[in-house]
């Protein structure tokens, strides 16, 4: 209860008073040596009265919290100032009792400005005594408010600058204060916005900070410690040599203090007093170094970086930061524990932290893009002075060290400065969804050779160049692969003379476009280049066989869009952020229909292939993975991938409710070879990546119920039929004129077919006999030789091989 009645100050006469006085006492009380003329007195008057009276206080900044997914895990803490606030019925009335003793035993009996103290204070300062304060807690929370709700640097000077205009700001405003607010709620404040030091701000930071407990559980000579620090936090440092005697010395004459005005007994404070001085002194945690477990600093990191990329938090980077290290938000991330730790422990059986080669795991949600753990084989730390020397040679020669075992560099989730790592053949996954959505379906057959000459342009002198030809020439890791497939087959065996054509087919623009809307960046240059040029993206040969970087986190969420019927999902690092207890939406998945679901279906069809799963419609032949579905128990598709002299392995495998995804690469130097790499890999494809995935799925999905895919539709299947004319032996302008009249696209194959039809003129089509509706047919044409019969043109399967 609010006692105004034992103050002579009350009313709209106290101000007129106050001035007058406040003129002549602050005036003294800071500047001694002032004589206490009637012009002093007369100049406070009126600036007093010209004083305005509205104070604007902005909350004193607050920790973020970031939670788990059980919403109940702390993951860590962000802040500028280690501060919670707590309400007045959290703060026990000993620490009550106690900051009154120390700074305003007559709080309760004053209306802002205690006058018999002011004068107190002149008479004490006057007789050459220690000088003494005058202010009460409502001008010290006054001055304290002022600082916060600052936006220049030099308001903040000014509220703390030693002026008695200073002083009469804080009076004036005090006395509004106390107006318009209890003595509990302005207690409250004051409590909140203390600085204690050692990084805590406010009574319950403090008394976590040194004695690992709430505020309500402090006890007397706990209270009285920390209300005597308030004055001095430096000085009254009880975690130092010099400032530890200097705060039992405070402690105490609190403790005396709270005697005096009736808050403990005599006996109460002689027991409190002979209490020995015990504190922690431990820091609060902060920021993603700091995280709860160092394994989490990756996914605290990565919900900082996202947090720095929406506009919802602010215009500029500057405010989203601000408002995360101040806000005091509750951060519920998307987190599991469960599956994070699954991941960080596969990751680890594999890999220790000091290997060069890091095996990099991320896992998504389907429906949601909710992305549950990151995972690899390094520390999250700043500190690389015990780092390896970096494996690229350039930058080692100029002196720069490795990324392993500590880095903070974003490996998993990509950057501008991490563009990632080549992808492998999980591209191919981008050429059949091309393919799909120009209706050609997964029956769909071509004859796929051990060499495939295709129309793609490349530098005669690259590797990938056919024999003296400018043209790219693709062949598959064995010869045995060779023959017809479908998309069933050829996914589950990797068949990379069966995508280049389908990808010829399908247009690469189109691939890459599917990529893109799958949720795939391409942050590198050369990538940036190919994607962002429609014309040059038809000409990217390779896209099928996953030449462009990505990342793990990429990879996760494009087959998890597929596994979700085709709706892609921003990966998103929260399930929930709420601020004074109300939820924002910025939490809310941002998602979009990026292929027909259709399509998706028929995708996850092909891809259950690999990892040794199929369906009731699903013709598989062959698998890469075949032991994950024995692993993880559920319906599950997925597809591997490794690129020229192993540089880097991938693995995707998804259910319907968890996509995991995982690369191994040398993270400094994307040109490392693993192969023989010393690493206890004999194949880094087979012996790191796979189980750390597959096994990370599989322990992810324990005790969660079964859902299978839905399988995709008839016309996915075998799609709409419709005959090939027979052109063969047509001259190559006639068979065009006749097959682009029937509604079909027509393309040239390089090279020639050894035929008994004149030279130049069509020797066979691929494929023959039919093929989809507006569909592609390819027009092999003949050398005019026939060193053996030349069979029908009714089959793709029958094309002899180009010479």
């Amino acid at each position: 209860m609010r006692k105004r009645d034992h103050t002579v100050f009350s009313g709209a006469a106290s101000l007129g008073i106050c001035g007058l006085l406040a003129g002549i006492v602050v005036s003294a009380a800071a500047f001694p040596a002032v004589a206490m003329s009637g012009l002093a007195a007369k100049a406070g008057a009126e600036t007093f009265d010209r004083l305005p009276t509205e104070l604007t206080v902005q909350r004193a900044p607050q920790n973020t919290y970031l939670y788990a997914s059980d919403n109940r895990t702390l993951v860590a803490m962000i802040y500028d100032e280690n501060r919670k606030d707590v309400e007045i019925n959290d703060i026990p009335p000993v620490m009550r009792n106690a900051i009154i003793a120390a700074e305003d035993h007559n709080f309760y009996r004053h209306n802002g400005v205690d006058m018999k103290g002011i004068a107190r204070a002149f008479v004490n300062n006057k007789s050459g005594a220690s000088p003494q304060g005058a202010s009460t807690l409502t001008m010290q929370y006054v001055r304290m408010a002022i600082s916060y709700s600052a936006t220049r640097p030099a308001d903040v000077v000014r509220a703390t600058e030693d002026t008695s205009a200073r002083k009469l700001r804080e009076m004036r405003y005090a006395m509004q204060v106390e107006k318009e607010m209890s003595k509990d709620q302005i207690l409250e404040r004051y409590l909140n916005i203390a600085p204690f030091g050692n990084g805590a701000y406010g009574v319950s930071a403090a008394s976590q900070v040194y004695f690992s407990k709430p505020p309500k559980d402090l006890n007397t000579e706990e209270a009285a410690m920390l209300a005597g620090m308030v004055k001095a936090p430096s000085a009254f440092d009880p975690t130092t040599e010099t400032g530890r005697p200097l705060a039992l010395s405070r402690r105490n004459y609190v403790i005396d203090n709270m005697t005096e005005i009736g808050a403990v007994t005599p006996a109460e404070a002689a027991r409190a007093k002979a209490a020995e001085l015990t504190v922690n002194g431990t820091r609060t945690p902060n920021g993603c170094v700091n995280s709860s477990h160092n394994e989490w600093g990756y996914f605290c990191d990565y919900v900082y970086r996202w947090w720095m990329e929406q506009d919802e938090f602010g215009d500029t980077p500057y405010d989203r930061e601000r408002r995360l290290k101040s806000g005091g938000y509750r951060i519920v991330t998307s987190m599991s524990v469960k599956t994070q730790d699954a991941a960080r422990k596969h990751v680890h059986k594999r890999a220790a932290d000091g290997n060069r080669n890091a095996i990099m795991v991320a896992a998504v949600e389907p429906g949601t893009g909710r992305v549950q753990a990151l995972a690899v084989n390094r520390v999250y730390k700043n500190d690389d002075a015990h780092n390896e020397p970096n494996s690229d040679p350039v930058k080692r020669r100029n002196g720069l060290k490795g990324t392993y075992p500590n880095t903070t560099n974003p490996v998993i989730t990509g950057s501008a400065d991490v563009h990632g790592y080549q992808g492998g053949s999980v591209f191919k996954m981008f050429a059949l969804v091309a393919a799909l959505e120009k209706g050609y379906p997964l029956s769909y057959s071509i004859y796929a050779p051990e060499t495939y000459h295709s129309r793609y342009v490349v530098a005669a002198s690259s590797p990938a160049a056919c024999p003296g030809r400018a043209l790219y020439c693709p062949k598959n890791a064995v010869k045995s692969m060779a023959g017809v497939h479908n998309m069933w087959s050829a996914f589950g065996a990797s068949v990379n003379t069966y995508f280049i054509p389908l990808q010829e087919r399908a247009g690469a623009e189109n691939a890459v476009d599917v990529a893109k809307r799958l949720g795939i960046k391409f942050r590198a240059e050369n990538d940036a280049r190919f994607a962002g040029d429609e014309d040059a993206a038809s000409q990217w040969g390779a896209f099928a066989l996953g030449v462009s970087s990505t990342t793990p986190l990429d990879l996760a969420n494009a087959y998890a869009t597929l596994a979700a019927d085709g709706r892609h999902c921003e990966p998103i690092p929260v399930i929930e952020i709420r601020q004074e207890g109300k939820p924002l939406p910025a939490a809310a998945p941002r998602c979009n229909q990026a292929v027909a679901k259709d399509v998706a279906r028929a995708a996850i069809d092909a891809a259950r292939c690999p990892v040794g799963d199929r369906s009731e419609t699903s013709r598989c032949r062959g698998a890469t993975a075949a032991y994950v579905r024995r692993a993880v128990g559920h319906p599950v598709a997925g597809k591997s991938g490794t690129t020229d002299g192993e540089r880097t392995a991938t693995f995707v495998a998804t259910t319907k409710q968890l996509t995991v995804a995982g690369m191994v690469a040398d993270t400094d130097n994307a040109n490392t070879t693993m192969r023989g790499g010393g690493d206890g890999w004999g194949n880094p494809h087979t012996e790191a990546v796979n189980p750390a995935v597959y096994l990370t799925l599989a322990d992810a999905m324990e005790n969660v119920e079964p859902e299978d895919f839905t399988p995709p539709s008839q016309r996915m299947i075998n799609g709409k039929q419709v005959n090939i004319p027979n052109v063969r032996c047509d001259s190559e302008p006639d068979a065009r004129t006749r097959l682009i009249a029937r509604g079909f696209e027509v393309q040239v194959a390089a090279g020639r077919w050894d035929s008994h039809c004149p030279a130049g003129t069509v020797a066979s089509t691929e494929p023959g006999g039919s093929t989809i509706e507006g569909g592609v047919v390819v027009l092999r044409l003949s050398t005019g030789r026939s060193s053996r019969p030349v069979p029908p043109s009714s089959s793709a399967s029958a094309s002899p091989p180009p010479r």
